[in-house]
């Protein structure tokens, strides 16, 4: 069966000879665009074209083939021959990464030694000039048609035509961004022949999908092409580099890497320095770092605190302080002095091993040198003597921090309502809620999340709902964790059909819940035998793109069989056995 389209002003449509067919959009935009640029491009008002379909013709978004396609003009031609999308954009192989000095001869194979152009895939774009194309290279990007842009890419250049550097560049992040390194590649290949030179990020985006696709030995050698096209590399080219070299295991070649690069004239980044010494660090320990860091300044690069403060987090997070002192007493021996970022990655690091007796040192020189504690390290002292459950300690500790003139912040104040409510203390949570409405440091959504979850947790559910009102009076919008709270609240208060209405009103509004709270609503309504709503919630849960699961189905089953409806239950279960939703049996009573 044949189709006869017509395309007038740019508006395409099909007429099946032996009946209507619609045509859709989609499919036909690389016809219309080709067709209609030709035209435009020599600036001549719309023509009415006749299109003659062959059998072929597919009209399924699923863009397969389209073959013996040939439109003729009144006023010219363009040939359009088995145009083919493929619904994946996997061309390329991953072996062809870079080289970008490619011989030319190999971009621009004469179109001798292809076949007729009506068997091309490429044929709509051969007999176009370079503006028409690059027109159309640029409406395929903005579409996001990076294999039928790629072709196109192919045919300028065995054309000796200049592709348009910025689709280039879109198409290279475009391929990247999808996994497709390969075809990245050559793409960036083209560019560079063509004369283009790619960014500096679109070249950092390669060298790290390469990184990713454990591709290092093309990586280095797009790093040494980089320096050769005029785009010289920078301290994220030298990071990813470096990174995947200890990621692979290849220490000393990382190293040897950082030298020769600063040997050809590389600046010596501070960044990179400092992350090639905190790798050093992970993986070697302490003592080599702190050797490389020394044979380093014979290259030019000298560590500062930022340096030192590396080792120090890394070290104290592991709990290696023997380690941390070494790192402490180098900074010493080169005159410099720790400041309160040094003092503050310290403390986090006690608090969180339970050595109160350091960190009590730690203040105490803080307290005698040029680096008090300042209003981050007091919040970090709150912190955690809260979730460690000295309180008295806390309240303390705030006293001294309002008497030292350090003024507190929301974070101090949510920090202490957290511990107050962890200890069953909300009442004396909700006047320091009150406290802070006449003040600068307005309650914000955390404020109001940490009083509901702890007036939830305790059962005081009218409180809790109040708050709720309240915050919603103030425009503040609830989150997934207000309701969350709210939800499973309700839940320990035996209040299902309750908490049934506030899953329906969130789910009207579209606003999201964890699914956690959806199982506690449909469980707890099933051991009450009210299976009517729990399948209500089965639905919303459903609905709010949760998937449910094997015990929530056993719950619903056995809540139908208990309220005597046994052959329904036994169907039920069946069902979602023969659909592989449950596979194991289900003793029924």
């Amino acid at each position: 069966m044949g189709h006869i389209a017509t395309l007038q002003n740019n508006v395409f449509s099909s007429h099946s000879l032996n009946g209507l067919l619609g045509c859709n959009k989609e499919e036909s935009c690389i016809l219309c665009a080709s067709s209609a640029l030709v035209h435009s491009s020599r600036k001549k008002p719309p023509t009415l074209h006749r299109i003659y379909f062959g059998d072929y013709f597919c009209s399924t978004k699923y863009s397969f083939p389209w073959k013996g396609l040939r439109c003729r003009s009144f006023q010219g031609s363009v040939l359009i021959d088995r145009v083919i999308e493929a619904d994946h954009e996997g061309r390329g192989s991953e072996s062809d990464f870079v080289g970008v000095r490619r011989n030319s001869r190999e971009l621009m194979d004469s179109n001798n030694s292809r076949n007729s152009p009506s068997l091309s895939p490429e044929a709509p774009f051969v007999e176009n000039d370079e503006t028409t194309n690059n027109k159309i290279l640029q409406r395929l990007c903005s579409l996001g048609k990076l294999t039928v842009a790629a072709r196109l890419i192919d045919v300028m250049t065995r054309k000796s035509q200049i592709p348009h550097f910025l689709s280039c560049t879109n198409l290279i992040r475009g391929f990247i961004r999808k996994g497709i390194i390969g075809e990245a590649c050559k793409i960036m290949n083209k560019m560079v022949m063509s004369g283009g030179i790619p960014d500096t990020i679109t070249y950092n985006i390669v060298i790290g999908g390469l990184c990713k696709k454990g591709h290092l030995r093309s990586a280095l050698d797009l790093v040494e092409d980089m320096s050769l096209s005029g785009c010289s590399p920078d301290a994220v080219t030298y990071n990813t580099i470096i990174r995947c070299l200890f990621d692979m295991g290849d220490y000393h070649q990382a190293i040897s890497f950082w030298r020769d690069q600063l040997r050809k004239g590389c600046p010596p980044y501070l960044i990179t320095y400092t992350v090639l010494i905190e790798l050093v660090c992970k993986y070697c320990g302490a003592a080599q770092a702190l050797e490389l860091l020394e044979d380093m300044v014979m290259e030019g690069c000298y560590p500062d605190i930022v340096t030192y403060n590396s080792l120090v987090n890394l070290t104290s997070k592991q709990g290696k302080y023997k380690d941390t002192d070494l790192v402490i007493s180098n900074l010493l021996s080169h005159g410099m002095q720790p400041n309160v970022v040094t003092y503050n990655t310290l403390i986090h690091s006690l608090i969180n091993h339970q050595y109160w007796d350091e960190v009590d040192d730690v203040v105490r020189i803080m307290n005698e040198t040029s680096h008090p504690p300042t209003q981050v390290t007091y919040n970090i002292l709150l912190n955690g003597f809260c979730k460690s459950g000295l309180l008295d300690r806390a309240l303390s500790l705030y006293s001294t921090m309002v008497i030292k003139n350090c003024s507190p912040d929301i974070i101090t104040y949510n920090t202490l309502l957290s511990g107050l409510c962890k200890e069953g203390f909300v009442e004396e949570g909700i006047q320091l809620l009150n406290l802070l409405a006449g003040t600068n440091y307005s309650p914000g959504l955390v404020t109001y999340n940490i009083l509901i979850d702890g007036l939830a947790r305790l059962g005081f559910m009218e409180s809790a709902k109040k708050l709720y009102d309240e915050m919603v009076e103030k425009g503040i919008i609830p989150d997934e964790i207000t309701h969350t709270s709210l939800t499973w609240g309700l839940c320990g208060a035996d209040q299902f059909e309750e908490a049934t209405e506030l899953l329906k009103k969130m789910c009207k509004k579209e606003q999201r819940i964890k699914s956690t709270a959806y199982k506690c609503v449909i469980l707890g309504l099933c051991r009450k035998k009210k299976v009517d709503i729990a399948i209500q919630v089965l639905d919303l849960m459903v609905k709010s793109q949760y998937n449910p699961d094997k015990r929530i189905y056993s719950a619903l089953i056995k809540s139908v069989a208990d309220g005597g409806m046994q052959r329904e239950a036994n169907d039920l279960h069946q069902t979602l056995i023969k659909w592989n939703i449950l596979k194991e049996e289900i003793m029924l009573n």
